[in-house]
């Protein structure tokens, strides 16, 4: 059987857990750490799908379950897209909505006794969940936002990505290497000549994305590959271990986790 036989179809996007699975699993750990993949519904040029943040997360939190005793979440699919709004197909929600709809999750999670929460987020418009993590840790929550900046460039170095974070911006070598993985069915074809850089985006708030691109697309597609996105996904469950680790641990104190995605 081929991989692209074995890879999970995008309807499953939703786990298949029943309340008896995630029982068992919870009574393996000494605390349950909930994963939540939070991606968007936005443009991603000609080729990548609306939904392709939320394939990235969901892709990444798959991978993190696969290796972790992990409680994985369905994803929340809309989010802060605002600054694609010039696309057609895109669609947003307010960071106070997503701000409130987090805040809302962690609190049904902790009420049913997972009181470690850590958001998987493929949009990096998503600003206010770092708000949202921050301030749940300063009241005590045991709350993370995964995969931060370091863990991008450890995958992009070890997954052999040759295009800059900074460069990647957006429906670049990074995503298509992940969909060409994992939904390749998803992919229209002009990946392949939709390279576009524009590093200097020091306006992007004010003028949102249609200021600096016209096709959509701020990377270098043509990079991608399967085999790039396998490695991708690989890596970043190595680094998720430091997030277990820290979020089950028996004190609050943040331990020094540096080494640990190495």
């Amino acid at each position: 059987m081929s991989d692209a036989q074995t890879r999970p179809a995008a309807h499953s996007l939703v786990p298949a857990d029943t309340t008896e699975d995630v029982r068992a699993r919870g009574a393996g750990v000494s605390r349950q750490v909930a994963v939540l993949p939070v991606g968007s519904f936005e443009q991603h040029g000609p080729f990548l799908p609306l939904a392709t943040d939320t394939l990235v997360a969901c892709a990444i939190a798959r991978e993190i379950a696969a290796v972790h005793p992990v409680h994985l979440l369905p994803p929340v699919t809309i989010a802060c897209s605002h600054e694609h709004a010039a696309w057609p197909g895109t669609v947003s929600i307010s960071s106070v909505t997503l701000h409130a709809v987090i805040r809302d999750i962690a609190a049904s999670l902790r009420r049913s006794g997972v009181d470690a929460l850590v958001l998987v987020n493929g949009h990096g418009g998503n600003y206010v969940l770092g708000n949202v993590v921050q301030e749940s840790s300063a009241c005590g929550e045991r709350m993370a936002l995964f995969p931060a900046p370091e863990d991008w460039e450890t995958a992009r170095e070890r997954a052999g990505v040759e295009t800059s974070l900074l460069t990647d911006m957006h429906a670049g070598e990074i995503e298509t290497s992940i969909l060409l993985h994992t939904h390749p069915e998803l992919i229209r074809p002009g990946y392949e000549t939709s390279d576009f850089v524009a590093d200097d985006r020091r306006h992007l708030l004010t003028l949102g994305m249609s200021g600096y691109t016209d096709s959509g697309v701020i990377g270098r597609p043509s990079l991608g590959c399967a085999e790039k996105g396998k490695r991708l996904l690989a890596s970043l469950a190595d680094s998720f271990g430091a997030y277990v680790s820290l979020l089950t641990s028996a004190d609050d104190s943040v331990a020094d986790t540096g080494d640990a995605r190495k």
